[in-house]
């Protein structure tokens, strides 16, 4: 089935690096000022039973892994343990991998936490390959990341072999009759129990709800007494959840390419339908077409595709219709990535499905060698445990005239999606909307792009009024791709920077054009 566009910062042209967690150091490893440990000003997290508060992080080197080398630089890596269950906070623990580079000037702040969105994203494997962004805040704050619970090096999910993701490739994202509805629906009910029995336990702790009390005692035992934040797509929405839960702890937190709290299951699907058509729409225009001409023709050669797919020069390979949703989905993400759709669309229509199959294997973590990636596994367990929505087919198919308004090219993919994430899921999810209401918060900076197209720009504007008077303030850009911050904006970026830096905040409703 087609992977759901969810909430994801990272891109294929981003060259990410992959970092373990060294379990031994040395005496220069530990030498860090004695920050590794909570200073008596950190406000220690309610009900954390005192080993857990009390823990000291040994930070190490970070280790290579087959797939990259560790880190260049200060990077240093290391282990967090928190509760499983943290209804049970004096139970069984868990391991959390944690990267950080320490500031580089005498005048620190403290840490500066990243999400990097997913939900599924590693930031134990992002955080190095980020810090040219944000370098300019690197000489006053810790660079501190880590992979959340489910993810990655942190008790990561894998729920199929890549041979079995292969195959599931062949099956229709936009079911069109009986045999081609129980296929897509069996998939994904195999798919929610091969995640069942690799997570096993795990599987009914890794809301995102647990992993913002996660943050909580890492910001504790990082030795900070509030949580200086930066998240990013899906990491708004955890940031959100964390200063609802926590909001005389939240310090200086950036939201940006902002989840809407208010959208259910179908509305984020919805959104995103309007996001990444109002993207498209954008494509369009900059290469001389009219957007609905342009969408039609695009319709088109899905649908072609969806009885007959292409050729590739991937041996043993084809072209289906989901695989060239999914590379159009792609390069939608950053302006950068245009001329490579153009080039795409160009070669598909002439008979050549490499190109888009390309894309799509970046999208999907598909290396040269046949091997995927895991972030959709993580991704999957996480907002099927957050999601109490489960969409029939029946009520799916009611609403997906309303969808293919919405957007000719996406609104069926996702429409459909909203059937079979969380089909059959073995767990029960736990709330219609995320909660991020938090009075008596230091403000909140959330940033909105007005042609975001996987968290469209509505967002912001309703996260800021959830989170409530005088916390929730809005900076917009109008410009294009998935996020503001670093993305060509110096009036963005100096805007950020000031809060982070200086504490300035700007005015509600200021514009960077």
């Amino acid at each position: 089935m087609a992977r759901l566009v969810r909430w994801t910062a990272l891109t294929a042209a981003a060259a990410l690096l992959t970092a373990g967690c060294s379990g031994g150091s040395s005496d220069e490893d530990k030498d860090d000022g004695g920050r590794s440990s909570a200073g008596p000003s950190a406000a220690a997290p309610s009900g954390v039973p005192e080993a857990l508060a009390s823990q000291t992080l040994d930070w190490a080197r970070c280790e290579g892994t087959d797939d990259a080398p560790a880190p260049d630089g200060d990077w240093r890596c290391a282990t967090l343990k928190a509760p499983l269950d943290w209804s049970d906070p004096d139970g069984e623990t868990i391991d959390l991998a944690l990267i950080r580079s320490r500031a580089s000037g005498d005048d620190r702040i403290g840490s500066l936490l990243f999400n990097f969105g997913g939900p599924g994203a590693s930031g134990v494997s992002t955080m190095p390959s980020y810090a040219d962004t944000v370098s300019s805040l690197h000489e006053r704050y810790d660079l501190v990341s880590w992979d959340p619970r489910g993810v990655a090096a942190s008790e990561g999910v894998r729920c199929r072999t890549d041979e079995a993701i292969e195959a599931a490739e062949s099956v229709d994202s936009t079911p069109d009759s009986p045999a081609e509805e129980q296929a897509y629906l069996k998939d994904a009910a195999d798919f929610g129990r091969g995640c069942e029995k690799a997570a096993g336990k795990l599987m009914e702790h890794v809301s995102t709800t647990d992993t913002a009390r996660d943050m909580d005692l890492m910001r504790h035992v990082l030795g900070d007494e509030r949580m200086h934040y930066f998240g990013i797509s899906y990491g708004t929405e955890l940031g959100g959840v964390y200063a609802h839960l926590f909001p005389k702890h939240v310090g200086r937190v950036i939201l940006d390419a902002v989840v809407d709290p208010g959208a259910d299951t179908m509305g984020h699907a919805e959104n995103q339908a309007r996001g990444f058509q109002r993207a498209l729409d954008d494509y369009l225009e900059s290469t001389g077409q009219e957007p609905e001409q342009g969408s039609r023709k695009i319709a088109g050669l899905l649908e072609r595709l969806d009885a007959e797919p292409l050729p590739t020069s991937s041996p043993g390979r084809e072209l289906t219709q989901t695989l060239a949703f999914t590379g159009i989905v792609l390069p939608l993400y950053s302006e950068s990535g245009w001329p490579a759709l153009t080039s795409a669309l160009k070669a598909a229509e002439e008979g050549d499905g490499s190109e888009l199959l390309a894309l799509a294997d970046g999208y999907n973590e598909r290396d040269p060698s046949g091997r995927y990636g895991t972030t959709t596994h993580s991704q999957r367990v996480i907002s099927c445990l957050d999601d109490k929505q489960r969409p029939t087919v029946e009520e799916t198919k009611k609403l997906l005239p309303r969808f293919e308004k919405v957007s000719p090219v996406f609104g069926a993919f996702l429409g459909w999606d909203t059937a079979g994430w969380c089909h059959d899921w073995p767990v029960a999810g736990q709330h219609e909307t995320a909660e991020v209401s938090a009075p008596g918060a230091a403000p909140v900076l959330v940033v909105g792009n007005t042609g975001d197209p996987a968290t469209p720009y509505e967002g912001a504007r309703r996260m800021a009024d959830e989170l409530g008077k005088d916390v929730g303030v809005v900076l917009t850009w109008q410009g294009e791709g998935h996020g503001a911050y670093g993305n060509g904006s110096d009036c963005v970026d100096s805007a950020v920077d000031a809060y982070l830096l200086k504490g300035t905040v700007p005015k509600d409703g200021k514009v960077c054009s």
